[in-house]
């Protein structure tokens, strides 16, 4: 009986030490958690770099936001050169594999999973219709007529013609008729400031196109970062001849572009650089003529086909109003509209035309006075 006392006794003493010693772990663990989550606050943030090149034994070479390139350990096999990673910023040892980084400006460029105009908002382009059909629309709608053939498909089409003659109008209708999704930029969004800026920019927006495939890039007003180089060329140039070097690498590099098709505008082709109209780049130069009679009256009647007209000849006005580009003959018949607006009608009249053509250009005249005078 004493000796069960005796066990009894120590059986207690030792559950309330082992009770003790839980109550002991349980706050160390918690005192633990809490230095653990003070540490991860006060942890300083990583810096982003870049991987230019991977080794066999482990090793890989990183380019720092300072423009410095080490070579550091690589704990991850699924790295590639490319890749974006985050780095301790004492050790510069390789924390994280970061997602693809995409530039604000490239991310919210305009894009168009399907522009809503058709070839039938277009007037007096018929042949210019033909030759995009044949080498955009055809290569991307049905590319194995290409390989029965024998020959590549084209990659890129130059737009060159006046303002207002319908390039962009263009290039939407044909990313219409393919399904494509369509990316518009104008030129100058891609001169930046700081060095390699412009050239990243341009890797970024092509990355997005091949993602977005079946995809048009349209590039408006390509002359500014695409003029010809010169061998007194300023220093406020070389960055501009840098993002120029980059598209035509990106055009016609290592890189296939697959099912993605350029198309580019311009006012001034006479100032673009030889390399970049050279085949395999812009393999077609398309020139937009300024609508002939019969041109603008199929554009009059695109424009007013929504429109009460009463007793409108719009073929006189195609007849006597000369260089009217689409542009204008849009604006004309806006103006004549809201004429008839002012004067409380519910149909437009040929008077509301002719007053609507004379306020366009005044209007438009005294924009040419001003500038003339602000320069």
């Amino acid at each position: 009986m004493d000796e069960d006392k005796k066990n009894n006794s120590e059986n207690k003493r030792l559950q309330a030490k082992i009770e003790e010693l839980t109550k002991e772990r349980d706050l160390y663990k918690s005192n633990f958690q809490k230095l653990q989550s003070q540490m991860q606050r006060t942890k300083p943030p990583l810096l982003i770099a870049n991987v230019s090149r991977i080794f066999e034994d482990g090793y890989c070479i990183i380019h720092t936001p300072s423009g410095n390139d080490f070579l550091v350990q690589n704990p991850f096999r699924e790295l590639s050169p490319g890749d974006f990673v985050g780095i301790d910023q004492t050790t510069f040892n390789l924390i994280k594999i970061l997602p693809p980084n995409v530039d604000r400006f490239v991310a919210g460029m305009e894009l168009d999973e399907k522009p809503e105009e058709t070839y039938e908002d277009i007037g007096g382009l018929d042949e210019v219709i033909l030759s995009l059909r044949e080498v955009v629309e055809l290569a991307i709608t049905n590319p194995k007529i290409f390989q029965t053939i024998g020959i590549k498909p084209p990659n890129g089409v130059l737009l060159e013609g006046d303002p207002g003659t319908g390039k962009t109008l263009l290039a939407r209708a044909v990313a219409n008729a393919t399904q494509a999704t369509f990316i518009r930029l104008v030129g100058s969004e891609l001169v930046q400031k700081y060095i390699g800026e412009g050239a990243r920019l341009v890797r970024e927006l092509f990355a997005l196109a091949r993602d977005r495939s079946p995809c048009i890039l349209f590039i408006d007003e390509i002359d500014a970062i695409a003029s010809k180089r010169t061998p007194d060329s300023q220093v406020s140039d070389r960055e501009v001849q840098r993002t120029l070097m980059q598209l035509l690498a990106e055009m016609d590099g290592f890189n296939e572009l697959g099912n993605v098709k350029i198309l580019a505008a311009t006012n001034r082709p006479d100032i673009l650089d030889p390399a970049i109209l050279r085949p395999g780049r812009f393999d077609r130069i398309i020139h937009i003529p300024e609508p002939d009679p019969s041109g603008r009256l199929e554009i009059f009647k695109i424009h007013t086909r929504k429109m009460p007209l009463k007793n409108v000849k719009l073929n006189i006005f195609a007849e006597k109003w000369e260089k009217l580009t689409g542009a204008d003959i849009k604006a004309v018949c806006v103006e004549a509209g809201l004429n008839a607006i002012r004067n409380n009608r519910t149909t437009v009249v040929q008077n509301d035309f002719e007053i609507g053509y004379n306020r366009y250009f005044r209007r438009l005249q005294e924009k040419r006075i001003g500038a003339a005078v602000y320069t």
